[in-house]
């Protein structure tokens, strides 16, 4: 086996295993949010965190920079703000979000 097709083996298991670390997370998260408000506040956000750096680690793998995927979440925020979407509407949390990312950069 060449070197070159080794790497694409092995990106291809990583891509498997972050999608499958991705639905555990999302379970997880679904399964604490079921139990209401009794669960643990910093349980929530290691499951938000850990899924977005998944998402974050699989497009890295699946050739996208960070810098696009802040970028595209940038544009896509803006149409949701400009069509007044349902989130935005409610507390501009759209608005919110894009500032945030704004900052970051």
């Amino acid at each position: 086996m060449r070197k070159d097709e080794f790497n694409i083996m092995s990106d291809i298991k990583i891509i498997e295993q972050l999608k499958a670390q991705l639905l555990c997370v999302i379970g997880d998260l679904f399964m604490l949010l079921t139990r209401g408000s009794n669960v643990a506040k910093n349980s929530i956000l290691e499951c938000i965190s850990n899924g977005i750096i998944i998402l974050y680690m699989l497009g890295d793998k699946l050739g996208y920079s960070h810098i696009e995927i802040d970028e595209t979440m940038k544009k896509n925020l803006k149409v949701g703000i400009v069509e007044e979407d349902n989130f935005e509407k409610e507390g501009k949390n759209l608005t919110k979000l894009y500032n945030h990312l704004k900052e970051r950069n």
